[in-house]
C-alpha cells in the first residue's frame, strides 16, 4: 500500500523525486522514516535499470572530411538501445542537476571540465553507480540492496520521526 505523506499525489511524487534526485548526486540526505522508505523504493529500482543497462555500447563508424577535404573514417562508442531507453526513463524520473563551480576554479577551467557532459547526474550514475554496484552483485552473488536507511529518533518541533538515507 502507497504512503500518502500527507500530500496530494502531484506534490508527493515532486518530493520523493526530488529526493530520490538528491540521494543519487549527494549519496546521503535526512528525511522522515516514511518518506525515506518511499526514496529507497524508488532509487533501488533506478539504480537496478542502470546495472542492467549501463554496458551497452554500439560502435559506430562515421566518415568526416578533414581539413585538406580528404574523407576520415571516425569511429564513435554510441548508447545502444537499451542503454539509451534506461538514460531517457532516468531523465525522466529525475531532475537535472547540473555542475558547480569548485571553489577558487577558473571559469575556464570549469568549461573545460564540463564541457563534454550534459546531464551530470545521469552520467555519475551510469559511470560510478552502475559499474560499482554491478561488481559488487557480481561479488556478492545478490541485486539490490543499494541503500540503507538509519533511523536517527525524533524530529523537535514536530516530534517526526527522522533517518537518514544512503547508498552503500
Amino acid at each position: 500500500m502507497a504512503r500518502k505523506l500527507g500530500m496530494r499525489t502531484q506534490l508527493r511524487m515532486a518530493v520523493l523525486k526530488h529526493q530520490v534526485t538528491d540521494l543519487l548526486w549527494y549519496g546521503k540526505i535526512e528525511t522522515t522514516v516514511d518518506r525515506a522508505k518511499d526514496v529507497r523504493r524508488i532509487a533501488e529500482k533506478l539504480i537496478t535499470l542502470a546495472v542492467k543497462t549501463y554496458d551497452d555500447k554500439v560502435t559506430v563508424t562515421k566518415t568526416r572530411y578533414n581539413l585538406k577535404g580528404e574523407e576520415v573514417a571516425v569511429e564513435f562508442e554510441n548508447d545502444g538501445p537499451k542503454k539509451l531507453s534506461a538514460r531517457r526513463r532516468l531523465m525522466s524520473s529525475l531532475y537535472d542537476i547540473q555542475q558547480q563551480r569548485e571553489k577558487g576554479e577558473k571559469a575556464a577551467a570549469f568549461k573545460e571540465r564540463t564541457k563534454d557532459i550534459n546531464h551530470p547526474l545521469i552520467e555519475k550514475i551510469f559511470n560510478d553507480y552502475a559499474p560499482h554496484f554491478a561488481k559488487r552483485a557480481e561479488e556478492v552473488g545478490q541485486g539490490g540492496g543499494y541503500t540503507r536507511i538509519i533511523k536517527l529518533g525524533t524530529r523537535r518541533g514536530d516530534n517526526a520521526e527522522t533517518a537518514i538515507v544512503e547508498l552503500i
